[in-house]
């Protein structure tokens, strides 16, 4: 049923109801919008964090690399792992070995020990006294002795996994690399030993340690068998959730809402860039991000409750004060139209209204006044418009004829040459030339006619330019005889000057030129050397001169089509697709516009 034929009261109350709905729907909206900004926002903050985290670990775990390969690349260490001399191993040697081992672990907090082992299980060490037994540990052993023995493993640096301190139960884990001999003895470019290097792990637990982004949320450092290093939360110190581990690495990377243990919440993750496979990992509770929008959101319901009720009130109010009046007054107007002439509308209240039935009032009095003169006034009326037709005629009449003109710009070109003014001359009487020429009422004109059109309006240009521009006009004198259609290359000549040449000082050059290809078809091309059309502006043209049959008619109805369109759409409309207008242009170098028609002969 179409809401036009529902009665006035019926469709204000369709109105009321549907505003109080749409302001509802913008209501959840706008709420909407708001919590997914906010969550949006703790994303943007948490990856923050999550990066100026991941620069201090790399930048830690780039010093201890550093360190490590000044140690493994050192003549001593080498020479340490390969010498057969126990005592010049301990005493001349070792002694340095020591003092270097010393000397890193001295200046780098990180590190709580080193340890140069060979191939034959002889180690020299660097290490905190509370930190060493670990390098006795079953796990410890067991770890290095897969490293010395796995051909994965051989030649690769590497940091290990958490190995467990047996008499303490404290976890800790390394940084090994090999020691490659290059002093040149017998075991040249071989394996002679490794560097373990024992991560300080308290000092990676205080990078985190203050790490907070809401009261709950919680940030891990997680090696390649995604077990916790390090994190804010020591609860947490085991193997992470598997549900968070199962997810995509790069839908983590950009913040994924999931639910762990019941609880939503965003998890996000970044891969360490000096650690392969590590990465850092923050879990951020959905409910801690919206705990601020809880008196918004109580606000919002309350204003909204308190809106949609003062409307319904507004409502009731509107449609009793005004649909009750409008009743009573279309009743009014029945009787009215029923031709009860005596009957008046009665005045039901004070406001517009009220006003419309008194005006309504006033209007049968003066239209009753009026009905005696109807006869006398259609007869004025009539003869008013026989004498405006009368003056628009005559003022067709009078309207100046193409001839008129024509006959004009002879007698301008008259007066020039009585006068010595050769220049006036010369144009009214190229002006003359090209407005007989436009007259023509034959959609086709021989070439010759054509070109004495251009020749025409190249004088024009050369006295208005003073001969700034060189013109030329090359075509073939077999064509001459041909036939094309009327006007198709002056207003690409006029194109070139005005929008090609005419910004330029001087130099610049304009060539028409005319031949038949190798097909038999009439090729014209209009060359300039002005400045170029741009790229955009060059395809934005060809698209129109390209378009469809149906998009081109479109545009000639709506009068769209002007210039090159045009030309290009007059050349289809009369020989086909095959035909028509191409550019090409270049910025600083200058435009060439190709047309191409059938051959017609003359007859």
């Amino acid at each position: 049923m179409k809401i036009s034929r529902l009665k006035l009261k019926h469709q204000i109350l369709l109105i009321f109801l549907f505003s109080v709905f749409i302001f509802t729907i913008m209501e959840f909206y706008s709420f909407y919008s708001f919590y997914n900004l906010t969550q949006k926002r703790a994303v943007n903050y948490g990856n923050t964090i999550i990066e100026q985290t991941r620069q201090k670990i790399d930048s830690v775990f780039n010093d201890i690399k550093v360190s490590t390969n000044i140690a493994v690349d050192n003549k001593w260490v080498q020479e340490f792992t390969i010498a057969d001399d126990d005592y010049k191993r301990g005493f001349e040697i070792g002694t340095y070995v020591i003092d270097l081992i010393e000397y890193m672990r001295f200046f780098n907090s990180y590190l709580n020990g080193i340890v140069i082992t060979d191939n034959q299980g002889r180690r020299i060490s660097s290490l905190a006294t509370a930190n060493g037994d670990i390098t006795y540990s079953n796990q410890y052993i067991h770890f290095i002795d897969s490293y010395k023995n796995e051909s994965e493993t051989v030649g690769k640096r590497q940091f290990t996994n958490l190995l467990k301190d047996e008499k303490t139960g404290n976890e800790y884990f390394f940084y090994i690399a090999p020691i490659i001999e290059a002093i040149g003895g017998v075991q040249f470019s071989k394996q002679t030993g490794y560097l373990s290097v024992m991560v300080n792990m308290e000092k990676i637990q205080d990078l985190v340690e203050n790490t907070e982004l809401t009261p709950n949320s919680a940030l891990y450092i997680l090696n390649s068998r995604n077990e916790v290093i390090a994190s804010n939360h020591t609860k947490f110190h085991s193997n992470l959730f598997k549900e968070i581990l199962s997810i995509d690495s790069q839908s983590l990377t950009n913040g994924v809402k999931t639910k762990i243990n019941g609880e939503e919440v965003i998890v996000q993750a970044k891969g360490l860039r000096q650690a392969d496979e590590w990465r850092i990992v923050s879990m951020i509770p959905v409910h801690e991000l919206t705990t601020d929008m809880n008196a918004i959101k109580n606000i919002s319901i309350i204003a909204g409750i308190g809106i949609i009720v003062s409307m319904m009130i507004l409502g009731y109010f509107f449609l009793n004060n005004l649909t009750r009046p409008v009743i009573g007054l279309v009743s009014d107007m029945k009787k009215i139209g029923n031709r009860d002439r005596g009957f008046r509308v009665k005045v039901r209240s004070t406001n517009e209204v009220g006003v419309l039935a008194y005006e309504i009032n006033n209007m049968i009095d003066t239209m009753e006044e009026m009905t005696s003169n109807i006869v006398n006034t259609q007869a004025r009326l009539y003869e008013a418009e026989l004498s405006k037709k009368q003056a628009e005629f005559s003022a067709l009449q009078s309207q100046i004829n193409p001839h008129f003109l024509y006959n004009t710009l002879n007698c301008i070109s008259s007066i020039g040459l009585e006068y010595g003014s050769k220049e006036i001359a010369q144009i009214t009487s190229s002006m003359s030339k090209i407005f007989r020429y436009s007259i023509e009422k034959s959609e086709l004109v021989l070439i010759s006619e054509e070109m004495q059109c251009i020749k025409a309006y190249l004088n024009i240009i050369s006295i208005r330019y003073e001969n700034k521009f060189s013109l030329e006009v090359k075509v073939d004198d077999k064509l001459l005889g041909m036939k094309t259609p009327k006007m198709i290359l002056q207003p690409i000549v006029e194109n070139s000057v005005y929008h090609g040449l005419e910004s330029m000082d001087a130099g610049g050059q304009l060539c028409v030129s005319g031949h038949m290809d190798e097909n038999g078809e009439l090729c014209f091309q209009v060359v300039d050397t002005g400045k170029g059309i741009g790229p955009d502006e060059l395809e934005r043209i060809k698209t129109n001169l390209h378009m469809e049959y149906s998009e081109r008619v479109k545009n000639s109805l709506e009068g769209r089509n002007i210039g090159l369109s045009n030309i290009n759409n007059r050349i289809k409309l009369l020989f086909g697709e095959d035909y028509g207008v191409e550019i090409e242009s270049e910025l600083g170098v200058g435009t060439t516009v190709t047309v191409k028609i059938p051959f017609i002969g003359s007859s």
